[in-house]
């Protein structure tokens, strides 16, 4: 197992075994002999700021362990999550990598107060990184991102509220990227029935929908018996029910 994620793993005894270990080989700075800087530990277990401070500020055992603070040259958990935010949300793929960030969610699911903090960091996290794609076009970034998005989705991270606020916008380039719609719908996070009956749901969306087998035909047949649709969604709800019936 790589580093970063033994910090993140870490139980409690074997982090603050670790961390001691380190700390204490590093050479004295003057006038604060024990209290290292973050980037030093850093540098000596072969990481980057970014991945210790996330790695350590995502370990959920650590809220509780003062010693690891201290050491670090932290006042306190506040002072280290501050930085674990900074990092997290404000980084693409340079000092945290994909692996990293993918480690950091497989992780998260059994810790309620990291994954409910995670649920703000994940939107900011996210435009920042739509925002880098946008002014630069970089395949490779795209890629690392649809590669995230999924891993939100589909190791348990993203919760309602999230899905929600990537549902408002409806005209994301973003989301049709990504297939988010199809991706919320496999989460289970919303139901089924709810996001299909939805204006903000566009008629293309619900086409992939019905075409990978997420929505039962009596659902189909029921939007259709709304009156009120588009006509846009209309034609492409009866076109692709006709395909599926053929």
């Amino acid at each position: 197992m790589r580093q970063f994620e033994e910090l993140l793993t870490a139980p409690s005894e074997e982090l603050l075994k670790t961390l001691y270990k380190t700390t204490t080989s590093l050479p004295d700075r003057s006038g604060m002999p024990n209290a290292p800087l973050p980037r030093q530990v850093a540098r000596a277990l072969g990481l980057t700021h970014a991945q210790l401070v996330c790695a350590l500020g995502f370990n959920g055992r650590i809220e509780q362990l003062s010693d690891v603070h201290a050491v670090l040259g932290f006042e306190s958990y506040d002072a280290l999550a501050h930085e674990r935010n900074v990092a997290f949300t404000t980084d693409v793929y340079q000092q945290l990598g994909i692996k990293d960030v993918l480690a950091i969610y497989q992780h998260l699911p059994p810790f309620p107060r990291l994954l409910e903090v995670m649920q703000i960091l994940l939107l900011r996290r996210v435009q920042t990184i739509e925002d880098r794609i946008e002014a630069t076009v970089n395949s490779i970034t795209i890629e690392r991102y649809k590669k995230e998005m999924r891993a939100v989705y589909n190791d348990g991270v993203a919760q309602p509220d999230f899905a929600e606020a990537r549902l408002a916008r409806t005209h994301s380039g973003f989301r049709a990227l990504l297939g988010e719609v199809s991706l919320i719908v496999e989460s289970r996070l919303i139901p089924v029935g709810d996001i299909f009956f939805r204006d903000e749901v566009l008629p293309e969306e619900k086409r992939r929908l019905m075409i990978r087998g997420l929505i039962p035909r009596e659902l189909v047949v029921a939007r259709l018996a709304d009156l009120r649709i588009e006509v846009r969604e209309r034609a492409v709800l009866e076109d692709q029910l006709k395909l599926q019936d053929a």
